[in-house]
């Protein structure tokens, strides 16, 4: 075998391992995708396949209405201009690559905690996709919800910082933990809020009065009376997987999307991770009652 014909044997042999391993990354970016909700607050209801993930979603708050924006790879409209660092710094501290502030809308309080590599997995896939040119509507926020306001907002609610497992814990609870925690940021919608918009952290996913769209959201702390304290390990992972109650019901409002788009397709190790976690948690009062 001549050099020439070797040379380029090991060329194609490292375009093969690159191309693999870019759709490994895609594929985990998929994975993240769905494990981190974006599809339910990035796409409209009733969405055709080109206008998957191109925002417009309107997301009524105390403070007025949010609208999901366009995070397709438009480079104009989406944020196929985005570069590596300017997509953790979105997630890890919540700025746009303009230096400007989310508003917590964005629950990059939650987000913060995403390790940096499965935040590049997910920007491989996001950049896999078509992009779409669909600007995102303007919000429609009460006159005290400014901008600038959210410096405050962020001296009061806000910590930055990638999750650190616990060492005294098993590698199921930690899996269980970055997942409710960070990915999946169940306390956004389960925990009540501040006067100021910021998490009641005395009363971590104890329930919520005021959930997406005004719903009432559940305790899914393990309270025996008020929350999942009944419920086994296999319960959870059984209504994370179709959406069914322990009592055979299904569920339904803003948690219905949630299943089909973000927990149904996780694998059984993960949602049995998440059903441990909450089971270990201190078990709260609804603050429903």
């Amino acid at each position: 075998m001549n050099t020439q014909r070797v040379v380029g044997l090991l060329a194609l042999l490292l375009v093969s391992g690159a191309q693999a391993a870019d759709e490994e990354r895609i594929e985990r970016g998929r994975y993240l995708l769905h494990a981190g909700g974006c599809i339910t607050c990035h796409t409209v209801d009733n969405a055709e396949p080109e206008d998957f993930l191109a925002g417009g979603r309107a997301l009524e708050t105390p403070f007025g209405t949010f609208y999901s924006p366009n995070i397709t790879p438009d480079p104009d409209t989406g944020i196929g201009h985005w570069s590596d660092a300017e997509f953790i710094t979105a997630f890890r501290y919540g700025r746009a690559p303009d230096g400007k502030r989310y508003y917590p809308a964005f629950p990059y309080s939650a987000y913060t905690g995403i390790k940096d590599a499965d935040l590049l997995d997910l920007k491989a896939y996001l950049f896999s996709l078509e992009p779409v040119d669909r600007p995102t509507p303007k919000h429609e926020l009460s006159w005290f919800a400014f901008r600038i306001g959210m410096i405050f907002w962020n001296w009061l609610n806000f910590e930055p910082g990638v999750f650190q497992p616990d060492p005294e814990q098993s590698a199921q609870w930690n899996r269980g933990a970055y997942l409710v925690r960070h990915l999946g940021h169940c306390g956004e919608c389960h925990t009540p809020r501040t006067w100021t918009g910021g998490l009641d952290t005395s009363n971590h996913l104890a329930g919520n009065r005021e959930g997406p769209g005004g719903d009432r959201v559940p305790n899914i702390t393990p309270d025996r009376n008020t929350g999942i304290g009944r419920w086994s390990e296999s319960d959870i992972e059984f209504f994370l997987d179709i959406g069914m109650l322990p009592d055979g019901d299904f569920t339904g409002g803003s948690m219905g999307p949630v299943i089909s788009d973000s927990t149904s397709h996780l694998t059984t190790e993960d949602r049995r991770a998440i059903a441990a976690y909450l089971r270990s948690l201190e078990p709260l009062p609804s603050v429903l009652d």
